[in-house]
């Protein structure tokens, strides 16, 4: 097999049903969009039979590929591995429930081609298409406000799960983002504008994935990540 110009990301965890459908979808998406791509499942210490899903797909097809962690290395952790193993030029990431529209990945992957160092998909733009809960948007809406505020971000939405990059680019900033889990998203973008990065910034259509609600202790954990980043890049400088 040729090497890929596109590598495409599926981080997961204990999320078989969801995964079962991700992968064929995927294969069908990325198909359309170019003959030169890979994807890589970044199972990160499933008990669930995950693994094994994806070594079944495995040997229909030598485009899929299987990152496996026998204990839990946290979403951030087995993203960073997952990209710098990347063969392709352009990465992609996404999530398994496929919350955002397959129909954006074209544009996703596009926006690096023309140009980007950073694309990310966005819930939070006027022209966005959601569907979640109030409280959901709420505790969203305030996060990414404060990621503006505080972090001195120009985006208007960190944490969706739908994001691309041009590899050789974003290889340098991966040592220096210490999150290891969901804040993951956001350190990023917020370290690559500081080191002048390139990041585009579209609308999509998203669906909130089943069982996911917002937690008191959830909250407080996001105000604690912003504010511990904010004292690593403006008092310990790192």
């Amino acid at each position: 097999m040729s090497v890929p110009r596109v590598t495409a990301i599926i981080p997961v965890f204990n999320d078989r049903p969801a995964l079962e459908r991700a992968l064929p979808i995927s294969l069908d998406t990325l198909a359309k969009i170019t003959d030169d791509y890979e994807i890589i499942v970044a199972e990160d210490g499933s008990t669930d039979g995950s693994a094994e899903c994806v070594r079944e797909f495995g040997k229909k097809t030598p485009k899929i590929r299987l990152f496996h962690s026998d204990t839990r290395l946290g979403r951030g952790t087995a993203l960073n591995r997952a990209i710098r193993e990347a063969k392709g030029a352009i990465v992609c990431y996404y999530d398994v429930d496929l919350a955002t529209d397959m129909q954006h990945l074209p544009e996703l992957i596009g926006a690096i081609d023309n140009g980007a160092d950073i694309a990310t998909g966005s819930r939070l733009l006027p022209e966005s298409d959601i569907k979640r809960t109030e409280g959901r948007e709420i505790a969203s809406r305030s996060y990414n406000f404060l990621v503006r505020t505080i972090l001195g971000s120009t985006l208007f939405d960190h944490q969706c799960g739908f994001k691309a990059f041009n590899k050789a680019k974003i290889l340098p900033i991966l040592p220096t983002i210490r999150s290891n889990h969901w804040f993951w998203d956001t350190e990023l973008l917020v370290r690559a504008q500081r080191a002048g990065f390139t990041v585009t910034e579209f609308p999509v259509r998203w669906r909130a994935g089943k069982g996911t609600t917002v937690r008191v202790k959830d909250v407080f954990g996001m105000g604690s990540a912003i504010l511990r980043l904010w004292w690593q890049i403006h008092v310990s400088k790192d």
